[in-house]
């Protein structure tokens, strides 16, 4: 359904190579969505999912969407240029964070396979707004259901592999290694270990880690 924002700008020749998932944070879905199209509010992102999984585009993919802000992935800063964004119609922490229904996933899953059709994003590259700015942002969070959307076909999800890795590995995967060390820890836990989330290193976080290193080649 066309839901279109103002809010974006020229990609400035950038090829698409990240896809980037978030959560909504706010009371209602009609309360988020009159954010993203609210020229004030300067921000934006390319599709919202309610609920009861109806998609809304807000942003041509070819147009860079106002989703990430202050950003970082693998060397790269400032990433809304090469990334396209979702937001998924949930309060968040703030407001009463929940499960996301089964409806909304299995849009989510059809929308994503039309996007990774469209442009090349390794599975590496399909991220949590909190893998890329972990400092900021705990989205979509620990109740994603990450490993579901890997089974099928989008995005990565860990083998454990025993290797002793410290935290400072994790910039080899991709994270930012100027955040403070515990935020990404803790964002690496809510996308790959969400069963346990305290931002604290160890072995079961190593073996993850050394896992998604193996399959990216890294």
């Amino acid at each position: 359904m066309d839901c279109p924002s103002p809010n974006h700008d020229s990609r400035g020749g950038a090829a698409v190579d990240m896809l980037v998932l978030h959560y909504t944070g706010m009371t209602s879905g009609a309360a988020a969505m009159d954010r993203l199209c609210d020229p004030a509010a300067k921000v934006s992102a390319h599709y919202t999912i309610d609920d009861d999984g109806t998609v809304y585009a807000h942003v041509a993919e070819d147009r860079r969407a106002w989703h990430a802000g202050i950003s970082h992935w693998a060397g790269v800063d400032n990433l809304n240029a090469r990334a396209i964004g979702i937001e998924l119609v949930n309060p968040g922490h703030e407001y009463g964070y929940r499960a996301f229904p089964d409806a909304q996933i299995a849009a989510l899953i059809e929308l994503c396979h039309g996007i990774l059709s469209r442009h090349a994003i390794p599975a590496s590259r399909v991220l949590a707004h909190s893998d890329v700015a972990p400092a900021r942002k705990d989205d979509p969070g620990e109740l994603f259901p990450w490993e579901t959307l890997a089974k099928a076909g989008i995005g990565v999800w860990p083998q454990g592999m025993n290797r002793e890795l410290g935290p400072e590995a994790l910039t080899r995967y991709g994270y930012d290694p100027n955040a403070p060390q515990d935020k990404v820890i803790t964002a690496f836990q809510r996308h790959f270990r969400p069963a346990k989330l305290n931002g604290e290193w160890d072995d079961e976080c190593a073996a993850l880690l050394a896992g998604l290193l193996s399959k990216a080649g890294v």
